[in-house]
């Protein structure tokens, strides 16, 4: 089975920083796109960040400027460098992958979420 793996979620001061990660594991013949969601307390969870196979990359709104994704093909990993973080940033945070694995089917997997508090 293939799963994904987060990290790098914590308790940040406003105007601090973080960088998550998300390690895709397990029997994969390769992985499309890749993206971040987040979900506050009683809201629907939300694309924060997502980035294709060919690297274009595309951020909410109140992101954009602040946050960076990125990815390493060669170790199956998407990162999220949050920068600026403000309290309504807080939430939890999901990484996501199409991926294609060894059984030859295309699926979309969750990674198991990861807290981001970010104090006034």
């Amino acid at each position: 089975q293939v799963h994904l793996v987060e990290s790098g979620g914590g308790l940040v001061q406003a105007g601090g920083s973080l960088r998550l990660s998300c390690a895709a594991s397990g029997n994969i013949f390769t992985i499309n796109g890749m993206g971040w969601y987040s979900q506050a307390p009683g809201k629907q969870r939300e694309l924060v960040a997502a980035i294709t196979s060919g690297g274009i990359t595309n951020y909410a709104d109140s992101v954009k400027g602040r946050f960076t994704i990125s990815r390493d093909n060669a170790k199956n990993t998407v990162y999220l460098q949050m920068n600026s973080l403000k309290p309504e940033d807080t939430a939890v945070y999901y990484c996501k992958a199409r991926m294609l694995s060894g059984s030859f089917n295309w699926d979309d997997y969750w990674g198991q979420g990861t807290q981001v508090t970010v104090s006034s």
